[in-house]
């Protein structure tokens, strides 16, 4: 388990829908304890395994195991060896289903009695976040199943079901800001209605993870709700303000042209913005710093969409490219499909899970290296430290990292909601 909070107060969570972690990391950074995450994707499990297995290895002076395995000297079966069952089986890697809840459940309560929990304090999660996607949406009439008949549509009535069963003081819901529109706004409706039916006062207010410090205009729905009757109510989470820039990100990592590969950190030292929040320490092993590679014309097109942005700040249109440049037949939508990500901004634009597909909605500033940004430059821009690791193929790493919740924003979201149980326990103190 990680470092406890000092003081009196000890507050525990579970983290459903859990994906890469985003939001347990803020929460453990913040001093709470994991009980269990939750995830169905095989890969991003595994990355939940690895990043309990970090917290265990640091709590018990054995971080040598880690780094040796983030170089490649160990296999993931010889560093495993290292973990105590106890540690790895928080992980549970199951599809959220009516038929599969009775087996979660067991999963908890038995976690929880082996570390002797009587309650949970905080629930957090969201489902996944396609179903209420603007974006996706807008591409509903291309998929085999329409948006509107999407079981994920209904997967918040899961959550409420861990509500009814834990009965957390406080839980905390992430979503994309499309969930109050989905559907004409029926989705929300009955959203709110199922939360408040299984006895809890809610709040939804529209969060930006720019506020919270993180280089980066992510727009998220935060719902927050409480028990009733406690006197508990929404935080008033602090704004953190920044000078840094985007580029701030990227010095002490070194150059690379497209398809090279370079774990090595650069000889610039990491600037102060990468150094005050965590994201890198003078320990650290540098991973996933290699790039797709690149035909020439995509190079081409990369170096002129970067040349546009130096040039007062221009985004390249497709439609205005050379036809012997042009590929896509669609010209009328998504003309903005190369986009350079802004390094001499306060906040470059949304990481996404198309990250996946291809770069080309997020290529490197830099015009020397004209590239599409590396796994470990989005997860930088995510705001994960530099010792998370990303387990999987670099698809699903880049999955994983779009489709999270900046651990930044996560530590802020857990602070106020401490703030929130610290007060209510000191006066019933009093």
């Amino acid at each position: 388990m990680p470092s406890k909070l000092p003081g009196k107060y000890n507050y525990n969570f579970i983290d459903l829908f859990a994906g890469a972690g985003g939001l347990s990391e803020g929460f453990i950074q913040a001093g709470f304890n994991p009980i269990a995450h939750v995830e169905m994707n095989s890969f991003a499990a595994q990355t939940l395994v690895t990043r309990s297995a970090y917290y265990y290895l640091k709590q018990t002076k054995q971080m040598d195991v880690y780094y040796r395995y983030l170089r490649g000297e160990i296999t993931r079966d010889s560093f495993l060896e290292f973990i105590p069952n106890h540690i790895s089986q928080t992980v549970i890697c199951e599809t959220m289903s009516n038929d599969s809840l009775p087996r979660v459940f067991k999963n908890i309560d038995g976690i929880m009695m082996t570390w002797n929990m009587q309650s949970v304090d905080v629930i957090v999660g969201g489902p996944p976040c396609q179903a209420y996607s603007l974006v996706g949406r807008a591409q509903s009439s291309h998929m085999e199943i329409p948006m509107k008949d999407d079981p994920r549509n209904y997967l918040y009535k899961l959550y409420a079901r861990f509500l009814r069963k834990y009965q957390p003081r406080m839980f905390v819901f992430e979503n994309v800001t499309g969930i109050k529109s989905a559907q004409g706004g029926t989705i929300w409706k009955n959203l709110q209605e199922d939360l408040k039916h299984v006895g809890y006062e809610i709040d939804c207010r529209e969060q930006n993870a720019q506020t919270f410090g993180v280089l980066q205009n992510r727009r998220r729905m935060v719902i927050v709700g409480w028990l009733k009757n406690t006197g508990l109510a929404y935080p008033d989470f602090k704004v953190k303000n920044t000078n840094a820039v985007v580029n701030d990100l990227f010095t002490d990592l070194p150059e690379l042209r497209p398809g090279e590969s370079n774990n090595t950190y650069s000889k610039i030292k990491p600037s102060r913005y990468v150094i005050e929040n965590g994201i890198r320490t003078m320990d650290d092993v540098l991973t996933l710093q290699n790039c797709r590679p690149n035909i020439e014309r995509d190079i081409n097109i990369y170096k002129r969409a970067i040349e546009l942005w130096n040039d007062g700040h221009k985004r390249l249109n497709y439609n205005d490219l050379p036809q012997e440049l042009k590929t896509h037949k669609n010209r009328h939508s998504f003309t903005d499909r190369f986009k350079v990500v802004e390094g001499d901004e306060h906040c470059c634009h949304t990481i996404l899970a198309h990250l996946s597909k291809d770069g080309h909605y997020f290529i490197h500033p830099d015009i020397r290296q004209h590239r599409s940004i590396t796994v470990r430059e989005a997860a930088r821009i995510q705001s994960f430290p530099d010792s998370y690791y990303f387990e999987g193929p670099r698809t699903s790493q880049f999955v994983q990292i779009g489709n999270a919740v900046p651990p930044l924003m996560a530590r802020g979201i857990a602070e106020g909601i401490f703030a929130k149980l610290h007060r209510e326990d000191a006066d019933v103190q009093q």
